[in-house]
């Protein structure tokens, strides 16, 4: 409804904002850590470092849905920076190279997307300085990717894997 929202990692609390002139519209609580934050255009969904998926109504801000999200049947622990790409939530995995393709309604994992290769090079990110950033531009269908103390911000196109 063309608000910013912003979490706090431990403090159970977020903010609301104008996007404009960012000023401050209202302040709500959650019960876990906030981790991470995107939305499907009518939920907030939050990470918190677990395995599940928390979506919020924006209006009353309380969760409507626990969605824990599975790998080859098992729980997918530490599920970070989020996005929502063309109907699938974009989560990284805190301190792993790869970002997983969620399934919104069963929570499995539907792809991985290894980001291995931007730590190649001379100005590569030390192992501590962990991918972290996803951001996805919908009116041009880019894809942006970075972390924490990492010098540059990559865009980022996908192919599907080759099989051989």
């Amino acid at each position: 409804d063309g608000l910013l929202y912003q979490l706090t990692w431990k403090e159970n609390k977020g903010f609301i904002y104008d996007p404009v002139d960012l000023s401050l519209q209202g302040t709500f609580t959650y019960a876990t850590e906030g981790w991470g934050l995107t939305t499907d255009g009518s939920s907030l969904i939050l990470s918190d470092g677990s395995a599940n998926l928390y979506f919020i109504n924006p209006q009353t801000m309380q969760t409507t849905r626990v969605l824990p999200v599975t790998k080859d049947g098992a729980p997918l622990e530490k599920l970070n920076e989020l996005e929502y790409i063309r109907g699938e939530i974009y989560a990284n995995i805190w301190f792993q190279d790869i970002i997983v393709r969620i399934d919104p309604q069963s929570g499995e994992v539907l792809g991985v997307i290894d980001c291995s290769m931007l730590r190649e090079g001379e100005d590569a990110p030390l192992p501590k300085d962990v991918l972290n950033g996803i951001a996805y531009d919908a009116a041009t269908d880019r894809l942006f990717i970075t972390g924490k103390n990492w010098s540059w911000i990559y865009e980022v196109s996908l192919e599907k894997a080759k099989t051989p």
